[in-house]
């Protein structure tokens, strides 16, 4: 948004401002992904797993695609919330934003 400082009738200047918010929402967000999908060498091999649990984004996601909804998992598996599966989600497609994989030597 711009204003203009305007002194006895001419402008003086102007005044840019521009919206934290976007930038306060996208921090926020990435700070909750975080804290519900986290990685641990010594949890399920190292897969990306909701809240320090043994449940893998992938196995999420396969429920997901062979029906399951939402309410259908968080009756099955009642430790999980449905921001966990939301945050599963949001994983899933900035995985699938990478614009390049490298296969690293073994």
């Amino acid at each position: 948004m711009t204003t203009a400082v305007v002194h006895n009738g001419k402008v003086q200047h102007t005044v840019h401002y521009v919206s934290l918010e976007p930038i306060i929402l996208e921090i926020n967000f990435m700070q909750t992904l975080t804290e519900r999908i986290t990685i641990n060498p010594e949890i399920c091999h190292g897969k990306p797993c909701i809240r320090g649990l043994r449940y893998p984004v992938e196995n999420i996601l396969e429920w997901l695609s062979s029906g399951m909804t939402v309410e259908d998992i968080l009756t099955d598996y009642e430790d999980l919330e449905r921001e966990d599966i939301l945050a599963v989600l949001e994983f899933a497609a900035r995985w699938v934003k990478v614009k390049r994989i490298q296969m690293l030597a073994a």
